[in-house]
């Protein structure tokens, strides 16, 4: 049964509960519930942290608080019964916990460190407060330390300042915003405190803060360290200042005993001691702690017959000092004991042993001697400040050790009236003895007694030091041999006040003799009496004594007998007439020196004083005696405070008339005396005395008669001094005066009251009298005005005594109104007057609502004069601050209302001024002070205050200007940010009042400026404030913490709706005047829409309905509200406020509403497009907030820079997102992009001279200049992306600009630079980039992406690989897609992220220039990859049955065509697909475009060698040839035979006849092309290459037969048949020109479409296609031009369809798509290798078969054996696999390669290079040198050689074909064998120069001659020109075609040939990859260690004209021999 709960109603939770039965409250350990009802075992209630969430939980678990529960039953409220900080530490620990844990997160290690030692200090200190142990001062001293550490965690952590007072939170509605704000100061400043670790000490209530600090030395002995003395010891520690050379403190001592032990076991550990009461500038003297070490023992320490053992002298024997100034520092911060170690020093001469502490501490070192061994006093020193109580209550454990206090010597700073002392210090200063005729000097002893007049010794009446108990007699220390010995020790003698007169001190002399008896001599004596006969005592000075002769036998029983002697020169003066026949004769030649100091509260050494006291002795002297008062020092006077007042009111009674002035004088004086900080303290004496002890009752008429005449007398004296101290003493006179007064009404009943009354009435006249004079000419009245004005609050309180609160304040009124209400009477005196009028309102009087009617009026009135005039700001802020806090706390009384209403007349609108003031010169302070004033008064307004307020303005232009000004302070206040951001409780406040005032001020804005008078202007400011209001940080509750969340809706509600909703009624208040804030509010209002607050959206988004509906009926349109809307959406969205919900809800409400309009159609169009544009903003923000990568944000920009443009037609927007998208290309160093982006504005722009304002970085300008000032920088821009070609048109525009204006000199720049351009073009190499096609699928990818697909232009040298990776890491959320199809509906709807990436092939557009013959590679090049808006993919696949014989007849080709919306590049380097078309290309139609290829670069290679007139090195001729031949006699052509000219293949597609003759027309061309091959080689061929050239010969006929059935006419032709007709001429030459048609279908590199040249590019292009599948394995397949080190580049595996690398196992564009089974990806590879297109783009030949040497013998070479290490070793480069897929090792397959290249491997490494390539010198090589590196054979995969499959090539059922072309590969991205991870490594590298540059007189222009010199530069990409297919009649007409060409060479790693060969260029590297090899010299092999590290970047160089092709050739040849 469930039952509430009586007291069981807070608890916190001990142990974690999960909620594991039904109903269960989850709880966490430490969570605080409230407990609603029990049952057996369970509670049933909710969590403090969920208050909504019932539930039940185990009692166990749960640690019951006593708490307060108000509200009983279903809704009581539960509050714990405990002390407020307890709750206050556990929250914020709680709170600082999640937060603590981020810091280590966000690396604020040290932070992290500090916060959680303070954390674990304040659960200590909870722990101390919760024990409830502590006594009343431990608990305020523990909630000190939590306060300041939790004000410190919470200021370091960023949270919010606390206030407080007296460590309590305090309540902001219990006090006034003036009392909070100056909380939250003391706050700040006490955190700064507990920063700056100055833990100052807090006054305690009622101390004034100018109490000075007293300073204390805890000084502590730890040890003695000693091992010479080896007797007992006394050292004496004490304060010595240097620099008035005197001993400023007691001796602390202590007694050792020969070990350094302490003599009193007792004192083990005891040895300390407290130096007290040090002033602060005691603490700036030259302090040094002084050590003195005095040893008790023989006389001579080492000699033992000195003296006798058994008698003790005290001898000198060292001192040690430390300066303190020295260890202040490190004390000061320490805080706690400090060891240090003084060094004990010796004395040289005992004669200067007085001064030994000051010869060490000026390192006199002559005088004393350092210690032998370590000597020294390890004492620790602390420092404690406070007085004696604090430090007894702080530091109990000091005291419980016994501890010396040490007092100064004197009296401190501040002597306490309960500080009762009579200590007299007499210093032993010299003496001067007589010799006594003896031969050495004496060792004299003096020993003191005190004697009582009886003759008495006191008992223990001398101290030598504290620590010590007292003695009755001394001895002094002994030095040896002196007669005039100085002593200066001092001695304190502590004599009872009672026997103190009538004392005296003997001095007894004696010489010790160091004689066998050693016994001491009594030679004389000298005495002195304490006190002097006039009653005065001792004073203190230096006293000479008189020394008297005597001896042993000389007896002072009857003491009587010598003090009737003169004891000193000025007793003698006083008794001259002393008998000489006494017993004792003075002893005229020696002479004795003591000084004295008397530290007494109760003895005095004044005669005047005592004069005073005992005045009643000399009447006649009185008017001397008080006139002499005044030289009394203060420190007596204090002493007899009591008994020198009674003395004065005693004689004042005597004779009022005689005496009366001096009297008051004497009392003036005194009265001042105490206002000395010194004896402040005796200031509660002279209250207790008045309040107990005096008894002048008729005192009060004097004193005020004197008082009255003073202040009369200050309009004619010149000298006011004693009118000055008068004033100042007014506070005391008048206690005097009305205790006096009391005192006589008491005695007589009351008599004389009027007459006292109207006294008093009089006086105050006077002192008006006296305020009320002009005192600007007369300095002294000023002060004497000041000095009334200071101290006439201090009287109220007496008046109050004997009047009425209303009489009172009637008498200050008048004073205070009588000052001069001007505030030119003064600088100084304006303050004075200001501080008296804060005082006045601090006093209590003030606190009386009777006296405050009375006064506040006048205290307003000068306030607000000074606040007009702007003087003396800060007092009156104080003075309305206490004001308003009084008012605030009585706020209950009817009274405060009419107070409250006097306020607000006489001070709102001027304090409105002041802060607009204050404002605009941004004193932060004072603003402070006062907008907390304006608060204040605010915040005690009423209705009706607020209506009287607004019914007392006479007319509305006043009331507007009022509004006006509140409004702009309410708006200066949100803006300025008055107050600091962590002051959230003041902010709230603030905002509460402005909520509150605005909501009063509304209806009278409403009322009268709405209708006929309306006033755009105090709307317009209304409206601002409310906007600002909304927008305040600090009201934004969203981004807190939900417990502060909760409390601050609690306490205020959520401010901003309250606002929203009287904004939204102002604005239907306005009706037809809406159209007035159109479009002018229209941003404001959307910033308050933008607050994440539901509500305020709900209320504020229907206000833009009414907008549009407003102008619509204005204007017909609402054209004005869509452009200020878009504008400031746009602004405000990439400030980041708004979100998807504020997009839906815009859209929602407005749709909604428009629903119902006329004009529904252009709302619903306007509200989607802005809704749209959201959307766009939206991502755009959340791209560049997020550390989103360069594609996303240029995505973004794009995207919204479109839309601006297309949509919604903003063209400064659009400009404005063109400048972004510029900067970002910019910062990605997007050169070209960037110069495509401001082409956009520059478009926008005309050449007029329209005038253009100022905008964005531009300054105001003609349109022209603008327009100049792009072209100019795109231009540059272009230049910086190499894009040369697209800078020219500019270049052309900018001339005929200049052209047309005759401005010659800027066109003969822009031409300049147009040259220098076409200059660039062909001089400067360029990368061919790579393109990607991204899918992206899945709702999860931003708008602009979502379910769209993209064309990418890849960065430089990135491959396939690198960008997916790149894609992936921008997008890491997304999946890579393992297939190329198109995605179904499931992916494209799907909440996650694909991606699906390939390789694609750019189509170009200018088909045109790739057609001339004439234009150069350089420029082919560039329009093969730009202005590309077309792309291809191309996909192998079989279709029908598959024949295992011959794969090629089943082998098809999907081909895909990508259509962008845009041609890359272009603004961004992606743009989106429009448009995809597919075809597929049957087999024969591959197998055309495969021998087509491979003719074309037959032909170029051949031409290339042909017009060679000298023998030269025709390595890569031979390699062509060979490859060509062997592959077709071994089965490359043989397969197509097979395949399509088989029968039944015709019989099956009749449709192909045409085509298979055209094959077969080009297998015709290919014999023709090897005779004429065949003949070039045999013209040029070496003598020792001839066997090589046989086997060709043989090879070549062999060939010839196998196509001798299928071609008949073929027999006919011989070997060198370059005469011969071309039989197939006619029929192909209608397949020159190709149709556009037929280009879909063809690859770019094939020569159908004339663009197939190997591409220098950044990454392996992995989309080509079928075409690309033909080099298989021909080793022959270089072009023109090629340098042999392009073989080593181009021999990658087909991308594309297949290669006859054994290890290309994947389709190629899929990324990581390969079928699961090795089987599975070799069918995939062999299907894709039977379509590769011939293509000069991959030299397969990896080495060239000239004629190896070994042993000088032509090895029997297999012909296969090149086919063998090439095919197998092909690299696998194809981008679009995977690293992991190119290391799967070559499989054997159909048409895999045989292993022989396993054996020719070494042997090829061996031998190759030595014997085929002339050796290089180490020296610039000479034009024209021609070099051959086979280098390859050093670049294996890994550490292992690839692996080869196990058959000879000629058992393989499949002949091979041509092998498959790729893109040429830098070696720097990748895909070069090495660094791809492929598995080719036999590939050589050759370097060639040009072949040749005549320098003959001018060539022809079509000659490869023609081409000019071309600098080698680090980016250059020189492309050879790919040559169309021309027949002609003959052969040679076609090699003559082809000859026209100029050549392409390109640069290899090792053998550079640079322009200058002096200064080889370095190469710089590329982002990412290694940097390209030195040239190396070679000696034909690349060093092997060159070899064995990654290839760099093979590039091309050109050699300068005029070195002849022959001379090149030549001393190559020539270099070459002489080398072997």
């Amino acid at each position: 049964m469930w039952t509430p709960t009586e007291e069981e109603k807070y608890g916190v939770v001990t142990c974690s509960f999960r909620g594991s039965v039904p109903q269960g409250l989850v709880l966490e350990i430490g969570e605080t519930v409230q407990i609603l009802e029990k049952c057996e075992g369970w509670y049933r209630g909710v969590s403090t942290k969920k208050p909504n969430v019932k539930g039940i939980f185990p009692a166990n678990y749960i640690h019951l608080k006593k708490a307060i529960v108000s509200n009983r039953g279903q809704y009581e409220t539960v509050v714990p019964l405990e002390d407020s900080i307890v709750t206050e530490v556990t929250a914020t620990l709680q709170e600082w916990a999640s937060l603590w844990k981020q810091l280590y997160v966000k690396h604020k290690v040290d932070l992290f460190y500090k916060l959680r030692h303070v954390m674990n200090e304040l659960i200590d200190l909870r722990r101390q407060l919760l024990s409830g142990h502590l006594t009343q001062d431990q608990v305020r001293e523990v909630k000190r330390h939590i306060t300041v550490r939790l004000d410190w965690g919470n200021e370091h952590l960023g949270l919010d300042l606390v206030p407080r007072k007296d460590f309590e939170v305090v309540d902001s509605d219990q006090i006034s915003v003036s009392d909070l704000y100056k909380m939250h100061l003391s706050s700040r400043q006490s955190v700064q405190q507990s920063t700056s670790q100055v833990d100052t000490m807090r006054p305690r209530h009622g101390e004034t803060c100018r109490m000075p600090v007293p300073h204390h030395f805890f000084l502590s002995l730890k040890s003695f360290t000693y091992n010479t003395i080896g007797e007992d010891t006394d050292v004496f520690f004490s304060l010595y200042d240097m620099r008035e050379g005197k001993q400023i403190s007691e001796r602390f001592l202590v007694r050792l005993n020969k070990n350094g032990g302490p003599r009193n076991p007792e004192k083990i550990e005891r040895m300390c001691a407290l130096f007290t009461d040090l002033s602060s500038k005691d603490m700036k003297r030259d302090l040094y702690i002084v050590a003195h070490v005095i040893r008790i023992g023989r006389m001579l320490l080492n000699d033992s017959k000195k003296g006798p053992a058994h008698l003790h002298y005290r001898r000198p024997y060292g001192c040690a000092v430390l300066s303190i100034l020295d260890v202040l520092q490190s004390l000061t911060e320490l805080k706690e004991e400090k060891d240090f170690v003084l060094k004990v020093y010796t004395c040289n001469n005992e004669g200067e042993w007085s001064q030994i502490h000051e010869n060490i501490i000026r390192k006199s070192s002559a005088k004393y001697s350092a210690p032998s061994a370590s000597h020294g006093l390890i004492i620790s020193l602390q420092l404690l400040r406070g007085d004696m109580e604090q430090i007894r209550r702080e530091n109990p454990m000091i005291f419980s050790r016994g501890l010396a206090i040490t007092r100064k010597l004197g009296f401190p700073d501040v002597i306490m009236p309960g500080d009762i002392r009579n200590d007299l210090y007499l210093t032993l200063e010299k003496g001067d003895f007589e010799r006594g005729g003896k031969s050495v000097q004496k060792n004299i002893e003096v020993t003191m007694y005190v004697l009582y007049a009886d003759g008495e010794i006191l008992k223990d009446c001398i101290s030598l030091g504290s620590g010590e108990p007292n003695r009755s007699s001394y001895h002094s220390f002994v030095l040896y041999h002196s007669n005039s010995p100085r002593w200066g020790e001092i001695v304190k003698l502590p004599i009872p006040i009672d026997r103190f007169r009538g004392s005296h001190l003997r001095f007894e002399f004696r010489h010790c003799s160091t004689k066998d008896k050693g016994e001491k001599k009594l030679f004389g004596f000298a005495f002195s009496p304490l006190m002097r006969d006039d009653g005065t005592t001792l004073s203190d000075d230096i006293h000479e004594l008189y020394v008297y002769k005597c001896d042993e036998n000389s007896t002072f029983n009857n003491h009587a007998l010598y003090l009737g002697l003169p004891c000193c020169k000025e007793d003698y003066n006083g008794c001259p007439n002393v008998p000489s026949s006494l017993i004792f004769q003075r002893s005229t030649k020696e002479s004795f020196f003591i000084s004295t100091q008397l530290s007494s509260t109760k003895l005095t050494q004044n005669v005047d004083l005592l004069a005073l006291l005992k005045w009643k002795a000399f009447p006649d002297r009185i008017m001397d005696i008080l006139g002499r008062l005044r030289h009394v020092s203060g420190e007596e006077i204090v002493k007899f405070l009591q008994d020198i007042l009674d003395t004065l009111f005693v004689i004042l009674d005597d004779n009022t008339e005689k005496y009366g002035l001096l009297v008051f004088q004497s009392l003036v004086f005194i009265i001042n005396l105490l206002r000395d900080i010194k004896y402040f303290h005796f200031r509660p004496v002279m209250d207790t005395y008045i309040q107990k002890h005096f008894a002048g009752a008729l005192a009060y008429k004097e004193l005020i008669r004197c008082l009255k005449w003073y202040m009369d007398c200050s309009a004619e004296l010149i000298r006011q001094d004693h009118i000055q101290e008068a004033m100042r003493a007014l506070e005391y006179l008048f206690k005097f005066i009305v205790q006096s007064r009391i005192l006589y009404s008491r005695a007589t009943c009351g008599m004389e009251e009027e007459q006292f009354r109207s006294s008093i009435q009089e006086l105050f006249h006077s002192i008006r009298f006296v305020l009320s004079l002009d005192s600007r000419n007369s300095e002294t009245l000023l002060f004497t005005q000041a000095a009334l004005l200071n101290s006439f609050p201090t009287i109220f309180d007496e008046l109050l005594q004997m009047f009425t609160v209303q009489e009172v304040a009637e008498f200050v009124r008048g004073t205070l109104g009588s000052m001069p209400s001007t505030v030119h009477i003064g600088q100084s005196m304006d303050v004075v007057k200001l501080q008296s009028i804060a005082r006045t309102v601090d006093s209590r009087l003030f606190s009386f609502s009777e006296s405050r009617r009375i006064l506040l009026p006048v205290v307003l009135h000068h306030i607000h004069l000074h606040l007009r005039q702007q003087k003396e700001l800060l007092i009156c802020s104080g003075i309305l601050g206490s004001i308003f806090s009084i008012v605030k706390t009585s706020s209950l009384e009817a009274d405060v209302l009419e107070e409250v209403e006097m306020m607000v007349e006489s001070l709102l609108d001027v304090l409105l001024q002041t802060l607009l003031t204050i404002m605009s010169k941004s004193h932060a302070q004072e603003a402070g002070e006062y907008v907390s004033c304006l608060l204040s008064l605010l915040r005690q307004m009423c209705d009706t205050h607020y209506q009287h307020l607004l019914d007392n303005f006479q007319s509305k232009d006043e009331l507007k200007e009022f509004l006006l000004k509140i409004f702009c302070v309410f708006r200066n206040l949100m803006k300025m940010s008055v107050f600091p951001r962590d002051w959230m409780v003041m902010r709230l406040l603030t905002s509460n009042v402005i909520v509150t005032t605005v909501q009063y001020l509304s209806s009278a804005l409403h009322k009268n400026f709405t209708e006929t008078d309306f006033d755009f202007k105090v709307w317009n400011s209304y409206f601002s404030l409310a906007v600002l209001f909304i927008n305040q940080p600090s009201l934004q509750l969203e981004i807190i913490t939900s417990a502060k969340r909760k409390k601050i809706l609690d306490k205020y509600g959520d401010m901003r709706v309250m606002m929203a909703y009287e904004l939204f009624s102002m604005w239907q208040n306005l009706g037809e005047h809406k159209i007035h804030f159109i479009p002018g509010m229209i941003g404001p209002f959307l910033g308050v829409t933008l607050v994440p607050q539901p509500e305020v959206r709900n209320i504020m988004i229907p206000i833009f309905h009414d907008m549009m509906d407003w102008e619509q009926r204005k204007n017909g349109n609402f054209k004005q509200v869509e452009a200020e809307l878009i504008d400031k959406l746009d602004s405000m969205v990439s400030e980041g406020k708004g979100d998807e919900s504020y997009r839906e809800l815009f859209g929602l409400l407005l749709l909604e509403k428009i629903e119902q309009e006329t004009w529904r159609e252009t709302g619903i169009s306007f509200v989607t497009s802005v809704t749209r544009l959201m959307e766009r903003l939206l991502d755009y923000r959340d791209c560049m907030k997020g550390e989103e990568t360069e594609n996303k944000k240029v995505g973004c920009t794009v995207n919204l820079m479109n839309f601006y443009k297309s949509e919604i037609n903003k063209e400064e927007m659009y400009i404005r997102y063109i400048h972004k998208l510029c900067d970002m290309h910019l910062q990605a160093e997007n050169y070209t992009e960037a110069a495509f982006t401001l082409l956009l504005y520059c478009e926008l722009l005309q050449w007029e001279e329209r005038p253009l304002r100022e905008f964005l970085h531009y300054p105001p300008q003609t349109e022209w200049q603008r327009k100049e000032g792009l072209c100019r920088k795109i231009i540059h821009y272009f230049s910086k992306g190499k894009s040369w070609e697209f800078g020219i048109p500019l270049c052309r525009e900018l001339a005929c600009q200049y052209e047309s204006l005759y401005d010659y000199q800027s066109l003969s720049w822009i031409r300049k630079m147009e040259a220098s351009y076409y200059d660039s073009i062909m001089e400067q190499q360029r990368l061919e980039p790579e393109f990607f096609r991204v899918g992206f699928y899945g709702r999860k990818f931003p708008f602009f992406l979502r379910n769209k697909e993209y064309v990418c232009r890849g960065h430089d040298y990135e491959r396939l690989e690198a960008f997916q990776q790149r894609m992936l890491s921008e997008f890491p959320q997304a999946v890579a897609m393992q297939h190329p199809n198109h995605p179904d509906d499931t992916i494209l709807q799907c909440d996650a992220q694909y991606l699906q990436i390939y390789a694609v092939t750019p189509i170009p557009d200018c088909m045109d220039v790739l057609q001339m013959d004439r234009v150069p590679d350089r420029v082919k090049s560039f329009y093969r990859v730009n202005n590309v808006r077309k792309f291809r993919y191309d996909r192998p696949f079989h279709k029908g049955p598959k024949d295992k014989e011959n794969e090629f007849k089943s082998l098809w080709i999907e081909r895909t065509t990508l259509t962008l919306t845009h041609s890359l590049p272009g603004i961004s380097r992606w743009f989106e697909v429009e448009r995809r078309e597919l075809v597929e290309v049957s087999p024969l139609e591959n197998a055309i475009q495969v021998v087509e290829n491979k003719n074309q670069e037959l032909r170029a290679l051949i031409g290339q060698y042909q017009h060679k007139q000298v023998h030269g090195n025709i390595n890569l001729l031979s390699m062509c040839l060979n490859g060509v031949i062997d592959a077709a006699v071994n089965g490359g052509i043989a397969r197509y035979q097979e395949a399509f000219f088989d029968k039944d293949y015709i019989t099956k597609h009749p449709g192909d006849a045409e085509k298979i003759a055209q094959l077969k027309e080009l297998m015709q061309e290919q014999v023709h092309i090897l005779g004429v091959g065949l003949a070039v080689h045999e013209k040029f061929v070496h003598p020792e290459m001839r066997p090589l050239h046989k086997k060709l010969i043989d090879q070549f006929q062999m060939m010839r037969a196998s196509l001798y059935h299928e071609f008949p006419g073929l027999d006919k032709l011989s070997p060198a048949c370059s005469g011969s007709s071309t039989p197939r001429g006619s029929v192909l030459a209608s397949h020159s020109p190709v149709s556009p048609e037929s280009l879909k279908m063809t690859h770019r590199h094939s020569p159908m479409n004339l663009m197939g040249t190997g591409r220098h590019s950044s990454s392996s292009l992995s989309s080509h296609a079928s075409s690309e599948a033909g080099n298989m394995v021909m080793l022959g397949d270089g072009s023109v031009g090629e340098a042999p080190e392009d073989l080593y580049h181009h021999m990658q595996a087909s991308p594309s369809s297949s290669s006859l690398s054994s290890t290309h196992s994947a389709p190629s564009q899929m990324i990581a798509s390969a079928p699961s089974s090795a089987r599975d990806k070799y069918r995939h590879a062999r299907e894709m290798m039977l379509l590769l297109p011939t293509h000069r783009d991959r030299p397969s030949s990896a080495m060239y078969p000239a004629a190896i040497l070994e042993n000088g013998q032509l090895p029997n070479f297999q012909p296969a054996l090149f086919q063998q290490v090439i095919g197998a070793c092909k690299p696998c480069s194809d981008p679009n696999l995977s690293v992991a897929e190119k290391a799967v090792p070559a499989a054997p397959s159909s048409w895999s390669l045989d292993s022989g290249a396993r054996e020719a491997q070494p042997f090829l490494s061996a031998h190759m290079g030595r014997i085929l390539a002339p050796p290089v010198p180490p020296r610039s090589l000479l034009h024209g040198h021609y070099s051959l590196h086979f280098d390859t054979f050093h670049h294996p995969l890994g550490d292992t050689p690839p692996a080869l499959p196990a058959r000879t090539l000629r058992k393989s059922p499949l002949h091979p074909i041509p092998a498959s072309p790729t893109s040429p590969q830098s070696g720097l991205d990748g895909s070069n064998s090495t660094l791809s991870g492929s598995a080719s490594s036999g590939v050589s590298s050759l370097s060639e120069s040009n072949f040749g540059h005549p320098s003959e007189a001018p060539p022809r222009t079509d000659t490869m001659d023609s081409m000019p010199s071309q600098a080698w530069h680090a980016d250059e990409d020189l492309e050879p020109p790919y040559l169309p297919v021309h027949y002609s009649l003959s052969e040679s007409a076609v090699l003559d075609s082809i000859k026209a060409q100029p050549c392409r060479s390109h640069s290899a790693p090792g053998c550079v040939i640079p322009q200058d060969p002096m200064d080889p260029p370095a190469l710089p590297p590329k982002p990412y990859h290694p940097r390209l090899p030195a040239l190396e010299h070679d000696e034909g092999v690349l060093l092997r260690e060159e070899a064995d590290r990654p290839r760099g970047l093979h590039r091309k160089a050109s050699l300068p004209p005029g070195s002849t092709k022959e001379e090149q050739a030549r001393l190559a040849w020539e270099h070459g021999r002489g080398e072997q």
